[in-house]
């Protein structure tokens, strides 16, 4: 096997598969930079042209794309508070407040360090864990999928700041978004009014473009200044190499953010967006400072962007073992799989390993080059969150648009929106949570189906399983050790207050 992992590196320097490569990378990378567009929306667009490339090739210019965009995609979410795609919306929580403050050149090179780790760490962990995940996945059901998602949805509440009952009542509010549309068990239109473009539900795309780029963009537009403040740094590339040696120095953070990357990557239907939100609650809780999260964290912003790259491995793993797409790039991705005439399962694991190793090399070796390319051209970038505002907003508007109206080519999208970032710019103005509302709207259809199956399956006796019992004890943990650090932190103020009070009597 050893032979066969090694012989398939050579097989990626052939002149017309590393060209192929680096074509699928310029365009992943550009891809990326575009608010909304994200990996699946490339992949899909750029399948056709794999009908007459051998199977190497193809995956090579597929994966080096959907590797490069997973890069870049921070890059807007960093430098314009503008998620690149929904999995990049937790890099904004921190990235775009370090470039508010001219630390953009920080941010990014954590950001894109972090990125090309833990995708060489999840391509390898890739690698390892194909033989072995086939009866590890298969013996999960509906219960713990369901599970799953409450232990993705209790991260993010129990990051909600000061208040946690903000963060309930804003998921809440997030679920009852998820259930518009058709019901997917009884087949009834739910909450759409008559209006047959609800019938699909929200777009998930036109959402997160509003409720973070759009809010950001009103903001900057009330404002006229530029997103970042030069009287904050006198240079603001001096900070690439701090915010390289930092990704080092939390060097934790990056591995664990690569180990949930490919753990819940691994779990079809849950997506990137429950994987990083995770990632990054996980950093925030394990965090010596966790004040500094949502206010310009560099562990926060090294979670999401090493988080983003390391899931991508995680979805091939089902992908590649047994034909269940671990997310919607890896449904488009089993195209090339059928036009290459390979059939995902035991044959990718015997006669086609050669393929799959492929597979590893083109992830590591595409992240490296993304990354290179994207520290190149920071400093041209970052230059752009200098620029007055009234001068990016048309061309932001513009890019928002795209990316809002390109997922269904509907002009409601756009109306969604403007609604979003209404909604986003009342969240900032009144300090109300905007991350639990988006990630129980990606989680609620997912939940509510897992739910249905496993009462349809087990009645209530799944509630007894030892593992759903696990994940409650997590659900549980995560939420009430926030609450007993405040309570400690809470009565070390009350006694510092009453010794500062005695030595003044006295």
């Amino acid at each position: 096997m050893l032979e066969v992992f090694f012989s398939s590196l050579l097989g990626i320097f052939e002149p017309t598969t590393l060209l192929t490569m680096l074509v699928g990378i310029a365009i992943g990378f550009a891809v990326g930079i575009l608010p909304g567009l994200g990996g699946s929306v490339s992949l899909a667009l750029m399948l056709p042209f794999t009908f007459y490339m051998e199977p190497v090739q193809a995956f090579a210019f597929l994966l080096g794309m959907l590797a490069a965009s997973a890069t870049t995609g921070d890059v807007t979410s960093v430098l314009l508070g503008v998620p690149g795609e929904a999995t990049s919306a937790a890099t904004v929580l921190d990235g775009y407040p370090m470039t508010r403050k001219g630390q953009a050149g920080r941010a990014l090179a954590g950001a894109l360090v972090g990125s090309a780790l833990a995708g060489i760490i999840g391509a390898f962990l890739l690698a390892a864990a194909v033989p072995v995940m086939r009866p590890v996945v298969l013996a999960l059901g509906p219960p713990e999928f369901f599970m799953l998602t409450l232990v993705g949805l209790s991260f993010v509440i129990a990051l909600s700041g000061r208040s946690m009952v903000k963060g309930l009542i804003m998921a809440t509010a997030g679920f009852m978004i998820s259930m518009v549309g058709l019901d997917a068990q009884a087949g009834v239109p739910r909450y759409a009014f008559d209006q047959l473009y609800l019938w699909d539900g929200i777009n998930l795309v036109a959402l997160v473009v509003g409720l973070f780029g759009g809010a950001e963009l009103l903001q900057l537009m009330l404002s006229k200044a530029s997103i970042a403040t030069k009287t904050a740094t006198a240079d603001p590339y001096a900070g690439m190499g701090q915010g390289v040696r930092e990704t080092f120095k939390y060097w934790r953070v990056v591995l664990r953010s690569s180990l949930i990357g490919v753990g819940v990557g691994v779990i079809p239907g849950l997506g990137g967006s429950v994987s990083q939100f995770i990632a990054y609650g996980s950093a925030r809780q394990a965090s010596k400072h966790p004040e500094e999260f949502g206010k310009g964290s560099m562990e926060g912003v090294i979670a999401a962007g090493a988080n983003n790259n390391a899931k991508d491995s995680g979805s091939l793993i089902p992908t590649i073992a047994f034909g269940i797409p671990g997310s919607v790039s890896m449904a488009v991705l089993l195209g090339a799989f059928i036009i290459a005439g390979l059939q995902p399962g035991p044959e990718m694991l015997t006669t086609n390993l050669d393929v799959t190793f492929s597979m590893v090399w083109i992830t590591v070796i595409s992240n490296v080059i993304a990354v290179v390319a994207a520290f190149l051209l920071i400093k041209q970038l970052v230059k752009l969150s200098f620029l007055r505002g009234t001068w990016l907003v048309p061309f932001l508007l513009i890019l928002l648009s795209i990316g809002a109206f390109t997922a269904n080519n509907n002009p409601a999208d756009i109306a969604v929106m403007l609604v979003a970032a209404a909604f986003g710019v009342i969240c900032i103005h009144w300090d109300w949570p905007r991350v639990p509302f988006l990630l129980a709207v990606v989680l609620g259809g997912i939940a509510e189906r897992y739910l249905f199956l496993s009462y349809s399956l087990d009645g209530w006796t799944w509630l007894n399983d030892p593992i759903v019992l696990g994940l409650m004890a997590v659900i549980a943990f995560v939420i009430v050790g926030p609450i007993l650090r405040a309570a400690r932190k809470r009565r070390a103020a009350a006694r510092a207050g009453r010794n500062d009070a005695a030595e003044v009597t006295q």
